[in-house]
């Protein structure tokens, strides 16, 4: 029996069709991996599930009744729980508060029984098999207790459907692995989930069932042990999908970039350098220093020790303001916190970085501005329709586009680059590695962090592995390998290579 059957349904905003005839089916216990790339209509289908959007057409039956249309209390009412990617956690409420937020347990008087609602949140995380205590302060936890705690809400609202949007973009190995085990223990006890993400080994490792969307419409659905990643890819993005491999060697220029013995905030006695045109790829484990260290070069975080010499300049103290004025732009692993202002335009978010810098032009010429943002569209390929329509109003891909407009608006010629792929949908992807290739081979010095080998791959002519801080390997573009680098990353293989 069906826990969840979604016939037919179809939704439009302004005239476009968002959601084409789409259907879904989830059973009791299963986890159901919903995949297609950004735009596709998952996110619609979610939010018409979960009440947020109106169907225009089709119906929803849920536990064997028919879900209303466009109800919130209702879905919420039937058991259906959305866990969204930005979570929904109140950092200065204690986690018993967050959990009992608009259901608290009340005494005589309308008087909160705290006593009571703490030891209910002791309960159900016993029960969860996971050790945060009720009292502590939301915003202390580490964004793995983060995620398990909006789990927890979830499964306090006695829930049997979890939808999870892309859960384990802020959560490093160990995290991931011990929320799967969560996942898979409450999937025996019965709670069905639907799984959104754009990671294939995650994909692969967690779902039973999969459907996949392309351009509003429902494309395939069926077993994951019945398919493979590149099948399920060829779905998403259609016809126009390619996994050859884009890397390309080019010639290299001087050495613009040299760090000696630099140490901060979770690494220590970091040497590189490199050259103008090359793209370096930093890999580890989540907690390795890599993210650290690229912040370090651009001032975001202190250095405690060691130099950092950029163009023959060395500096033992670094700012944001004095890295930008020698050439280095930064896009930062976190778009939504530490990238995109979301209430500027598309146009304000790309030129806002030159001119903090350039103190030679302080007035804003719009039509000047209008031409620089029109060249940086086409040349990057930004799908956007107005220049003042706001940047979230972009996909994630698109978004991303714009941050690198950004720097490369302020003239950057060193651009270091935080897992700049993230919560990016595999097409977009293939895009941003080509973008990124063509900026080397003009003369652009590129680092790029990520924990995905694959992506390391396709574009890097060497990598830095991290362990513990530590830089334990620098391998050549033809020895970039998941297995020897997973080695070094786990600290399997020590030393340095060079």
């Amino acid at each position: 029996m069906e826990l969840l059957k979604m016939q037919h349904i179809t939704k439009s905003f302004f005239g476009v069709k968002v959601l084409d005839d789409v259907s879904l089916t989830v059973k009791p216990g299963e986890i159901h991996a919903l995949l297609g790339e950004n735009g596709a209509g998952k996110s619609t289908l979610m939010n018409i599930l979960s009440g947020v959007y109106t169907r225009d057409e089709g119906t929803v039956t849920f536990d064997g009744k028919d879900l209303p249309n466009g109800s919130i209390s209702a879905s919420e009412a039937a058991g259906i729980a959305f866990v969204h990617q930005e979570l929904n956690i109140f950092n200065d409420l204690k986690v018993y508060e967050n959990l009992f937020l608009t259901k608290e347990i009340t005494g005589k008087g309308g008087k909160l029984n705290k006593k009571a609602m703490i030891d209910e949140a002791q309960r159900l995380f016993d029960e969860m098999g996971v050790p945060i205590d009720p009292n502590a302060l939301a915003g202390e936890l580490v964004a793995g207790a983060k995620q398990v705690l909006e789990i927890a809400k979830a499964l306090h609202s006695k829930a049997k459907l979890i939808i999870l949007d892309e859960p384990t973009t802020a959560l490093n190995n160990s995290e991931i692995e011990h929320f799967f085990g969560l996942i898979r223990s409450l999937k025996e006890k019965g709670t069905a989930f639907i799984f959104i993400s754009h990671k294939m080994p995650e994909i692969f490792a967690l779902a039973d069932e999969y459907t996949v969307l392309r351009n509003a419409r429902f494309i395939s659905t069926g077993r994951i042990a019945d398919t493979n990643a590149e099948k399920i890819t060829r779905d998403m993005v259609g016809e126009t999908y390619s996994n050859e491999e884009v890397y390309e060697q080019r010639g290299l220029g001087d050495v613009v970039l040299k760090v000696e013995g630099l140490t901060g905030r979770g690494f220590e006695n970091v040497s590189f350098e490199i050259r103008k045109g090359e793209i370096i790829g930093f890999t580890g484990l989540q907690g390795a220093g890599c993210s650290e260290v690229l912040q370090t070069i651009f001032g975001a975080l202190p250095i405690a020790g060691g130099t950092v010499t950029i163009n023959g300049t060395s500096m033992t103290k670094e700012t944001i303001h004095s890295a930008m004025v020698r050439g280095v732009g930064m896009i930062p692993a976190n778009r939504k916190e530490n990238s995109v202002i979301p209430d500027m335009t598309l146009l304000e978010n790309t030129y806002i970085s030159r001119h903090t810098i350039d103190t030679r032009n302080p007035s804003i010429s719009r039509k000047g501005e209008q031409k620089r943002f029109d060249s940086f569209r086409e040349k990057l390929n930004i799908k956007a329709n107005r220049s003042d329509d706001l940047i979230v109003s972009l996909s994630g891909g698109n978004q991303q586009k714009i941050i690198l407009a950004r720097w490369l608006d302020t003239e950057a010629k060193i651009l270091l680059m935080d897992n700049p792929t993230q919560g990016i949908d595999v097409g977009a992807k293939e895009e941003i590695y080509r973008l990124i290739l063509k900026l080397a081979e003009a003369g652009q010095t590129i680092i790029v962090n990520t924990l995905e080998i694959p992506e390391l791959k396709k574009i890097a002519d060497r990598c830095i592995v991290f362990y513990h801080g530590n830089v334990v390997a620098d391998l050549p573009h033809s020895e970039i390998e998941e297995g020897k680098v997973m080695m070094y990353s786990t600290g399997a293989l020590g030393g340095t290579e060079a």
